[in-house]
């Protein structure tokens, strides 16, 4: 069965078809959110871990936005279906903090594919005094940039 399955992905690469128009989400590749905010995945590991990059179209500072690294994980698909679960971690470049993903990756009938997150960005604090303001709360839509 695994042969059959390596058979026809190479048969759709071949036909120039995307893994998202057969229904399985490929979180390889650039996306880019509702706010303008661009990022590149890079091809997983076998263990399901996958870096890339990040550049934001927003944030908080005065200073220069560059792109920033980014390492995740992707919860294989279970029995219920190909639209997996994933988290990764960006150490921004520019600021002091951090930002964690969580979501899901949705393939629609028409091979669209989304990613649904919610983010949580830690800013760092001077004290323990300033903790209720460091972490901030959101939610991202990524499309695929073709």
């Amino acid at each position: 069965m695994g042969s059959l399955r390596c058979c026809l992905l190479l048969a759709l690469a071949l036909l120039g078809v995307h893994p998202a128009a057969t229904g399985k989400c490929d979180l390889q590749g650039l996306w880019r959110n509702e706010l303008g905010s661009n990022m590149t995945l890079l091809a997983l590991d076998m263990d399901g871990t996958f870096s890339g990059s990040y550049h934001t179209a927003v944030a908080a500072t005065d200073k220069q936005i560059l792109v920033s690294p980014l390492q995740g994980v992707l919860q294989p698909p279970g029995t219920k279906g190909q639209q997996p679960t994933f988290g990764f971690t960006v150490q921004w470049q520019f600021a002091d903090s951090t930002t964690v993903f969580v979501g899901q990756c949705f393939v629609d009938r028409r091979g669209k594919e989304t990613l649904e997150t919610a983010w949580l960005l830690r800013e760092g604090v001077p004290s323990r005094r300033d903790v209720w303001k460091a972490t901030r709360v959101g939610t991202s839509v990524f499309t695929r940039v073709k």
